[in-house]
């Protein structure tokens, strides 16, 4: 008998994380993001997470970097792509940071693996359910190096 197939991973990219991979397409947001796309893991979201992804990309000072167009369509692959559950319910103080206590909530109330961030207030988090990782170490649970 067969085991069942493995239960892909469930995250929580930071909008942060999404950012970074829509302005700096060789950094290792980018390659999380291309690694999603290729079904590698699962990406949840809640609206108000695309609705903090879209408004901050429509920012005057991200004018001269993406244009209204790669906005609409990075923000509607997203938008297509994610688990997309409902706003949770926050629980204030999870975080030095209130406006990140939603990403806390929304990881644990949609049960993910991990909640990605390159946001210190949110990587320092050393007891929160469910861990937090660094893109970086994100990626390296994905591709590990192989061993010498």
């Amino acid at each position: 008998m067969a085991a069942p197939p493995a239960r892909a991973l469930r995250v929580v990219l930071d909008p942060g994380v999404l950012i970074s991979a829509l302005l700096s397409p060789r950094g290792t947001p980018a390659r999380l993001y291309l690694l999603w796309l290729s079904g590698e893991f699962e990406l949840v979201a809640c609206p108000h997470l695309i609705e903090e992804l879209e408004g901050v990309l429509r920012r005057p000072k991200f004018r001269d970097l993406v244009t209204p167009d790669e906005v609409d369509e990075f923000v509607d692959v997203i938008r297509r792509g994610a688990i997309t559950v409902e706003n949770p319910v926050v629980a204030e103080g999870v975080t030095r940071d209130p406006g990140d206590d939603y990403l806390v909530a929304v990881a644990r109330a949609a049960n993910v693996d991990h909640l990605v961030s390159g946001d210190k207030d949110l990587t320092s988090l050393r007891t929160v359910v469910p861990p937090v990782l660094s893109p970086a170490a994100f990626l390296d649970l994905l591709r590990p190096l192989p061993r010498a």
